[in-house]
């Protein structure tokens, strides 16, 4: 299958550029490199041959220190596939006073923003060249028409240049050739009262210096030892600990972030692996230049401290909303790894002398966590008079484990924990606005419930987790046993995906929160991860709930099927229908025929509902320990790392996952065979709410007469919910993102050909009375819900393959298990499917 050859179609058929237009185009940008290439001989020197090229990943800019003739910096911003270039002979200024003189020469290529080395002497700009600062930036207006009028302004988002900008142009003499701008800081909350240029001497990307540059030193970098570690958790108890050599520390209210340091690069990793660099780049870009290169790795917390210098987890909320506070530090409290060297095994008194030695002079942003050595008792007493959180207390010889032990404490000086959001509470005063939360805990794989959290929400709180709550509002509630609602109250059930921080007095003997508090949401964490705190010397409860109300689980001899063990067969997973387990599997029994060829060997994401769909169901896309009946296959990420991915090969493996209560199976457009090179394409058709069904049928047609005008054979199948989808299968020749292209180009062209139709913006607010063509499912990573799948939803739908003479007969949501089992000994309606799949590879 030709891609270029549909591509150039689609543009056709929208009347789009054709190819010798964009040659013309292509010719034009390359024309800006002329003077570029013809002041170089690229046989003597190293630096890249002008070409153009279009960036994937925003607009970048260089800083380069070069010392030629002159020393003087060059100022480089991206811009229709070159680099805009000005020397700036004293470099940029932090000032807004100053006005640096900076002189337009040629574009360069993109590419030289990689170029660091030695030009020769006798060649143009001979001397030594240093990456000083590189990043994005984001133009404010048109950028021709900025060149054009002589006034520039934007934003860089650097390491040492950030914030607002501005170059503008001088008037020049009649006939002169030479453009001289000024290169100018303007006032934002990141310029300074004098220039400090001269402090940054290395690299931003090698670490060298200029003479270290000259004399041909290499990288100074190294490379950490690993890429990702649990983080060391502490436990909660009630008193301080005798007879061992412990350290204490403040315990901090802010994220928990660990640092991942390596050349000019930094990661800002939470405690469940989401990645914050970019919320907290000041002190990411602070991380870089301090440690001048050098790998390391560290642990500690980001806060921000009041004016009393206590941290505030409040006023980090509301950096997050609006990131201007000059107060976010990352105090650092461990050394995982430093120069390649994993010291995780070391005792911790020995890290954190590596440490304390490392920070000495390091920025304001970055704090040594001092502690001191035994004196449990009387730290505590004066944390909490200080009015602190708590402390933290460590055993000096532990290593680091990466894991919850007792090798790390914590004692609080009040109640306060995280929770779950499953709802919250509108009176019937209001006609909009957040009264007070409904928070829960999961305990044995459920969310219970543990009462409501009414303080401690100001006006700007509720207004912004009422923007929170808009894509999260679901009908029933997740909690196991779900509160009743008081006199003149509303509950709005949430999906329990966000966590919240919480102050509270004591737990209830009916377990439940007295004068909770709300603190802030957090996202640092996973919701399922969310447990009642205990501390170790605390007599344990009983876990609340009333048994008697949980869901009965009869017939719980166990069976064997295909060799696995069937537990718990008799589990109602239907309720409304009254489906069990054993149905479920019988079900995936039967249509493993039908369904493998879809599903084997492609990488899955799965909906599990152990407990029944009236309970919590998870997504599930990496395999935990234990998993059975799957194969584990290790895929590359974005930043160049490896993560676990599963699937199946045979019948015994749907069978395996139906007992671990899968019920949906999502699967990747690719087969493992061929990962990187998709073969099946999908266009979920999803209407607006209350769509005519004719409409959503219309827009089925549409999609298969675009996909006809380039000779595609599509197929259709019931998505199980309230759309179809059409699956067209490809020959695996091309990479992701020109299969992801093309998937989009289609997309566009019904939203132009019919625009009061269709859409292919993904946002809600674009789809009022409008279809919206998905196509963003054929990415890399993305899924799909699989033929013959069953949905995790009330009636037991399945995404089914239908002919396209059933359009009309066949609702979206029309086939149940029952009608799938029935529909499977007829014959097949994507029979031809397989064989032009086949054909294809």
């Amino acid at each position: 299958m030709n891609y270029r050859i549909l591509i150039i179609q689609l543009e056709i058929i929208t009347k789009r550029r054709n190819n010798k237009e964009k040659e013309l185009l292509d010719n034009c940008m390359t024309a800006n490199l002329n003077n570029y290439n013809q002041n170089r001989n690229f046989t003597r020197t190293q630096e890249p041959e002008g070409k153009t090229e279009l960036s994937q990943e925003g607009l970048r800019f260089v800083v380069q220190h070069h010392i030629a003739r002159r020393d003087h910096y060059d100022f480089r911003l991206e811009w229709d596939g070159a680099l805009l270039s000005w020397a700036v002979p004293k470099g940029p200024s932090f000032d807004p006073r100053d006005k640096r003189l900076a002189i337009r020469v040629e574009e360069h290529p993109l590419e030289y923003r990689n170029f660091e080395g030695t030009i020769p002497k006798g060649e143009y700009g001979g001397g030594v060249v240093m990456i000083w600062d590189e990043g994005l930036w984001e133009p404010y207006g048109d950028v021709a028409d900025g060149l054009r009028t002589g006034t520039l302004k934007f934003v860089l988002q650097g390491c040492r240049l950030i914030g607002k900008w501005a170059l503008v142009r001088l008037k020049g003499k009649t006939g002169e050739k030479q453009e001289n701008w000024l290169l100018l800081k303007e006032k934002d909350e990141y310029a300074k009262a004098s220039d400090k240029i001269c402090q940054f001497i290395t690299s931003i990307r090698t670490g060298r210096t200029m003479t270290e540059i000259k004399e041909g030193e290499g990288d100074k970098s190294t490379r950490n030892p690993f890429s990702n570690t649990g983080v060391q958790l502490a436990q909660l108890v009630n008193s301080v600990p005798k007879g061992e050599d412990w350290l204490y520390e403040l315990k901090y209210d802010g994220y928990r972030i660990l640092a991942y340091i390596e050349r000019s690069s930094v990661r800002l990793i939470t405690r469940n692996g989401n990645d914050f660099t970019k919320r907290f780049r000041e002190v990411a870009c602070s991380l870089v230049e301090w440690a001048g290169g050098r790998a390391m790795i560290l642990d500690g917390e980001m806060v921000i401290t009041n004016a009393a210098g206590k941290t505030d987890f409040q006023a980090l909320q509301n950096y997050f909303k609006n990131p201007l506070d000059k107060n976010l530090t990352y105090i650092i409290f461990d050394l995982l790894a430093l120069d390649g060297l994993d010291l995780r095994g070391q005792r911790l008194i020995d890290r954190k002398e590596k440490l304390e030695a490392l920070l000495k002079d390091s920025p304001r942003n970055l704090y040594y966590s001092r502690h001191v050595r035994e004196n449990g008792k009387e730290s505590f007493r004066a944390a909490c008079e200080a009015g602190m959180e708590g402390i933290v207390g460590k055993k000096a010889d532990s290593n680091y484990s990466g894991a919850r032990n007792s090798d790390w404490i914590k004692l609080k000086c009040e109640q306060r924990q995280e929770f779950v959001i499953g709802g919250y509470i509108l009176s019937e005063r209001k006609t909009s606005g957040v009264s007070s939360l409904l928070l829960g805990i999961y305990e044995d794989g459920e969310l219970v419930y543990a009462g409501r959290a009414g303080t401690g929400l100001s006006e700007a709180d509720k207004e912004y987790l009422e923007e929170q709550f808009a894509g999260l509002k679901r009908k029933e509630p997740s909690f196991q046993i779900a509160p009743k609602p008081r006199s003149q109250e509303k509950i709005n059930w949430l999906e329990p995906e966000l966590i919240a921080e919480i102050k509270f007095a004591e737990w209830t003997s009916d377990h439940l929160l007295r004068q909770a508090s709300f603190k802030g949401l957090r996202n640092d964490k996973n919701p399922r991860d969310i447990k009642r705190e205990k501390a170790s010397d605390e007599i344990h409860h009983p876990s609340s709930g009333n048994k008697m109300e949980r869901v009965m689980e009869t017939n719980v001899d166990c069976i064997v099927i295909e060799g696995i063990n069937i537990s718990n067969p008799g589990k109602v997973i239907f309720a409304d229908s009254e489906i069990t387990k054993m149905d479920i599997i019988r079900y995936y029994a039967q249509v493993a025929e039908r369904m493998l060829p879809y599903v084997s060997r492609r990488i899955l994401s799965i909906v599990r509902c152990p407990k029944g769909i009236s309970q919590t169901c998870f997504y599930k896309k990496h395999p935990g320990p234990g998993s059975k009946g799957i194969v584990t296959i290790p895929v590359f990420t974005s930043d160049g790392e490896t993560e676990d991915y599963f699937y199946i090969d045979d019948r015994s493996g749907l069978i395996a996952e139906a007992q671990m209560g899968t019920l949906e199976f999502h699967t990747w457009g690719s087969r493992v065979d061929e990962l990187e090179k998709p073969d099946m394409m999908v266009f979920d058709l999803d209407p607006d709410e209350g769509m005519d069904l004719s409409r959503v049928r219309q827009g089925v047609r549409d999609v298969k007469t675009i996909l006809a005008e380039l000779s595609l054979n599509s197929y259709l199948k019931t998505s199980g919910g309230k759309g179809y989808h059409v699956v067209v299968p490809l020959k695996p020749a091309v990479a992701w993102d020109t299969f992801r292209d093309f998937a989009k180009r289609v997309a566009q062209v019904m939203e132009q050909k019919w625009p009061d139709r269709y859409t292919s913006n993904v946002r809600k607010a674009k789809r009022t009375n409008k279809i919206f063509i998905d196509w963003i499912r054929n990415g890399r990573g993305a899924t799909s819900i699989a033929p013959y799948s069953l949905r995790a939803r009330t009636g037991a739908g399945v995404s089914i393959p239908i002919s396209w003479d059933e359009l009309d007969t066949v609702a979206p949501n029309d086939v149940n298990m029952a009608e799938a089992l029935r529909r499977i000994n007829s014959s097949d309606p994507w029979q031809d499917f397989l064989q032009n799949n086949q054909r294809l590879k």
